[in-house]
């Protein structure tokens, strides 16, 4: 398939590029007209990988056939921000889909105790079978009934998949067996004996529990055929480079930068300004996982230069803002203050040197330094004098504010050569630019995770460049090439800086689509107690969202038909205790952040939203808070869901419906090409 798609892409390019030039000889009749040479070229390209009539006729036969199974599940994730266990146990349930289609199945054979234990010991395999044949009376017979019921489910989710595809996902010790039980008809007299000796063989070389385990992940692989993560998988919680493993490891996702992930990116790119705002936030949230355990970032330079230079200052505006308190000593709490000050004057100092090198960025406003009375301790914002809570700045010149010192050189120095020299957060962001993007269209959706820039009016704003205006799909499009400009460039330093710095305008800039708000409010909230200035107004997308108009615009933009299109987005959450609704916009728009991270759970009521697309409808889920893996064993505690329907399909959709069926329509047709050129004898087999 990779070979097809690489020689298909290169025909159609080149087709296309010289159809009526004039430069493309005609060199044999074909049906209803002329091949040109170039797709003669082609189809001799493609005849290497199917190279007879058989061959071509076989394909055509089996991709047919493809195009008419049920589309795929897809299963919509948001602002996961290191919450590493709920992820996994969403991942895992299927966001709730796995004990929905157990209930269903076994309505009237299990009780619903019974159907939650099934559901638990399919999302954790390993460690549930060993907790149940403890306290089962006979082990044979809990081997025998569960086996026969994660077969009945497997075979019930199986029906989307072709069994090739199906034999993709099996362990290759085990395909061989596994596939007898799902596919043999047991219900056939002269089979039975065979299927049940299977079974019973199973059970007597005591490997049962390796079965149950490859049972239940292939029943995990398969309810869903492909994750969407709209942004923000970095920051607050402690995990996020194990959810980074986990999806290095999924079969089939893709990834919406959010602001938080695309600062990550910036730091391993080597943004100076990224990095400092990187470790401001792991020390503000006293998430020093990631960064130090997952990462390999030493951050041992920062400890001696906060001590030296804060070591008398008690930091109390810098303390950081600890779910659980008893974890940290008092020591430990006011170095990471010391810290987290340290690193902040640093950021302050880094992000007015890029202000002052971009001033088409427009963020004057937020070179504050330079508005600072260092004599009276108070600051000057918009002809309105604030005192600050905090005036000890013993690292800046009132006269050259925005200059390091020689110490903080060198603390940067070393930061960087960390971060780039971190061979985990290297892959884990080569990965995210590789399934990753600004936005994406799928299956006739638009997904992205922060807003589309507008003006007041609702129309989109625009940016200029050189005296080109950028604006709505351009300057999402021009942003993204700039990203990957200022990680991939290494031979040109003057572009990679311009990239970097582009990349940290993403993370905080007004226009910003991963941000939009109009100000990034650290300082303020910081140093300023009138809590005025600590508010980030919204971009005016936020305001105009639930207009069925502006989405429909917003769809077009982008190519997608507004009629059957949806907008799905994440980054501001949802709150649900003041009455916030995710879907919008009579459906065309849907937010889906809705409390992933436990620092949100306060404020929205709920632990996130996720979205589930399958073959006959859209269905919105929205999940109560995870307490543990522990509790999801022993307790068998599941994320309580309450799923809400969206839209339901009028005809239930088949993989003909997506993007991928078009693509395997397009293939059938060049098959049919190379067919009709085989037995014309244009090409020989």
């Amino acid at each position: 398939m990779a070979l097809f798609l690489a020689t298909f892409a290169f025909f159609f390019f080149f087709a296309g590029s010289m159809e009526g030039t004039g430069e493309t000889k005609n060199r044999v009749g074909k049906r209803g007209g002329i091949m040109q040479e170039n797709q003669l070229r082609y189809l001799k390209i493609l005849s290497e990988q199917y190279p007879s009539i058989q061959a071509a006729s076989n394909a055509i036969i089996n991709l047919s056939a493809q195009i008419e199974l049920p589309k795929g599940t897809e299963h919509f994730l948001s602002d996961l921000h290191g919450e590493y266990e709920a992820f996994q146990h969403v991942i895992k349930n299927g966001a709730g889909s796995i004990l929905l289609k157990i209930q269903e199945m076994f309505a009237n054979t299990l009780s619903k105790e019974e159907q939650h234990n099934l559901a638990t010991l399919i999302y954790y395999p390993e460690q549930k079978t060993p907790m149940m044949l403890q306290t089962v009376p006979d082990q044979a017979e809990w081997c025998r009934l569960t086996l026969l019921r994660l077969i009945k489910l497997c075979r019930v989710l199986t029906s989307k998949y072709q069994r090739t595809t199906v034999r993709m996902f099996l362990p290759e010790q085990a395909a061989p067996i596994i596939e007898e039980l799902l596919y043999e008809r047991e219900e056939i007299d002269n089979r039975a004996e065979y299927y049940h000796s299977l079974i019973e063989t199973i059970i007597e070389t005591d490997s049962c529990q390796s079965f149950i385990t490859n049972l239940a992940e292939l029943i995990q692989r398969l309810a869903i055929a492909r994750l969407h993560v709209v942004g923000d998988i970095y920051d607050r919680g402690y995990g996020s480079h194990l959810i980074m493993d986990s999806l290095m490891e999924y079969h089939d996702v893709d990834i919406q930068w959010g602001n938080h992930d695309i600062l990550w990116m910036g730091a391993a790119a080597g943004s100076e300004a990224c990095i400092a705002n990187v470790i401001r936030i792991c020390l503000r949230y006293g998430n020093m996982e990631s960064l130090e355990n997952g990462y390999g970032v030493s951050l041992l330079p920062l400890v001696s230069f906060a001590l030296e230079t804060y070591g008398n200052d008690p930091c109390k505006c810098f303390i950081p803002k600890l779910m659980k308190k008893d974890e940290f000593t008092n020591q430990e709490i006011r170095l990471m203050a010391q810290m987290q000050k340290a690193i902040a004057i640093i950021q302050f100092k880094l992000e007015g040197q890029m202000i002052r090198r971009r001033p088409q960025y427009q963020m004057e406003d937020r070179l504050l330094l330079e508005k600072i009375n260092y004599e009276q301790g108070t600051i000057t914002l918009n002809n309105i004098e604030y005192p600050l809570l905090d005036n000890h700045f013993p690292t800046i010149d009132p006269k050259e504010p925005y200059v390091l010192t020689a110490a903080e050189q060198v603390i940067v120095d070393k930061l960087k050569i960390s971060f780039i020299n971190s061979q985990k957060l290297q892959q884990h962001t080569q990965f995210l630019y590789a399934k990753g993007s600004i936005y994406l269209t799928y299956n006739g959706n638009l997904l992205y995770h922060g807003c589309i820039a507008m003006n007041d009016d609702g129309s989109f704003k625009s940016f200029n460049v050189d005296g080109q205006e950028f604006a709505g799909k351009s300057f999402m499009d021009r942003l993204e090439r700039l990203a990957r400009q200022g990680y991939f460039t290494k031979d040109n330093l003057e572009q990679k800086q311009y990239g970097m710095d582009a990349i940290w305008y993403l993370w905080c800039a007004p226009q910003s689509p991963l941000f939009g708000k109009e100000k990034m409010a650290t300082f303020e909230r910081y140093f300023l107690a009138d809590k005025s200035t600590h508010k980030e107004k919204s971009d005016p997308y936020y305001a105009a969202q639930d207009r069925v108009e502006i989405a429909c615009k917003i769809l077009r933009e982008f190519g997608l038909d507004p009629e059957t299109g949806h907008i799905i987005n994440g980054h501001v959450p949802v709150k649900v205790k003041k009455g916030e609704r995710p879907v919008k916009a009579k459906g065309k728009l849907i937010v889906i952040d809705g409390g992933f991270s436990k620092a949100y759970q306060g404020q929205t009521g709920i632990a996130g939203y996720t979205l589930i697309s399958n073959s006959a409808s859209l269905l919105l889920a929205a999940h109560h808070p995870f307490d543990s893996l522990r509790k999801a064993l022993s307790e068998e505690i599941d994320i309580d869901s309450e799923t809400e329907l969206i839209e339901s399909y009028p005809v239930r959709m088949r993989v003909k419906d997506t993007d991928r069926g078009r693509t395997i329509q397009e293939h059938i047709e060049a098959l049919q090409e190379l067919l009709h050129a085989y037995r014309e004898g244009i090409i020989k087999e």
